[in-house]
């Protein structure tokens, strides 16, 4: 039994070949495109204008043996994730205790209202004038945009936590802490894990839009350059680095969230 239960373990799951299978097809498909690409640079359409994969693969190869695209990468990757952590601290930290503070959230909301509305992006102008062309703003204007983000998902899981669940655990004496901790925090984690996933594309967007604005370094300065300078093939090597950073900055949130809701699973 034990034998034929260690073979059974070894087979491959049905839901692995899947995965694997469709991540085959779509690395064909998008080896399909850039040979389509490939071949309709200079007869479809001209070259100046949308570049071809191989010139794209040649600026990228050309910035990697130079050493040049490292520093943009860190730059950008530190803006983004310092934002993303210090937004999402202080949003989930207003977002507890508005949702927890019913006279606050009312004297607050029409603030917080005009403060979502307005479109983050008018705000880099003033955080480069207050914190410079420094990394600093692209912090600050990354962590604005995931802030809001965070602190409405984690406002409504609180507000949308069972009455009926605090009322029973505040009868067997349970203190605020403990009903904060036992059954708010878990009953909204839900709730905080999509605004995560949510925020990290708008993250990654703040630094590099602040990058754009005002920035000697850092992918989205390497955009901006790029174009000025009518380099197609580097605008487009800019972007795809973006890209595959936007892809494993979301696959690391996927797989933390995965991790985190296992457990709750088995503390259950």
């Amino acid at each position: 039994m034990t034998v034929a239960k260690a073979k059974e373990a070894k087979k491959p799951r049905l839901s692995d070949m899947t995965t694997w299978r469709m991540l085959m097809c779509q690395l064909a498909l998008g080896l399909c495109l850039a040979c389509l690409w490939q071949w309709g640079a200079g007869r479809w359409f001209d070259v100046f204008f949308f570049s071809s994969p191989l010139a794209i693969v040649e600026r990228l190869v050309q910035w990697v043996s130079n050493g040049s695209l490292y520093a943009h990468l860190w730059a950008t990757l530190y803006s983004t994730v310092v934002g993303f952590v210090l937004g999402s601290i202080v949003g989930l930290a207003l977002g507890l205790w508005l949702g927890l503070s019913p006279f606050v959230n009312r004297l607050l909301d029409p603030y917080l209202s005009a403060l979502n509305a307005l479109p983050k992006v008018a705000l880099a102008p003033l955080f480069i004038l207050w914190f410079g062309i420094g990394i600093e703003s692209k912090v600050a204007l990354a962590a604005i945009l995931v802030l809001f983000l965070v602190f409405l998902n984690t406002f409504t899981g609180v507000r949308e936590v069972d009455k009926d669940l605090v009322d029973a655990v505040r009868l067997m004496k349970a203190s605020k802490l403990q009903v904060l901790i036992k059954v708010i925090v878990p009953s909204a984690a839900s709730w905080v894990y999509a605004s995560f996933k949510i925020s990290v594309p708008y993250a990654l967007i703040g630094a590099v839009l602040g990058e754009m604005i005002a920035a000697n370094r850092g992918l989205g300065y390497l955009v901006q350059f790029s174009g000025s300078q009518f380099d197609t093939a580097g605008v487009f090597a800019s972007l795809f680095v973006i890209a595959v950073v936007a892809v494993v900055l979301n696959a690391a949130v996927g797989f933390f969230q995965s991790r985190a809701e296992r457990w709750r699973i088995i503390g259950r």
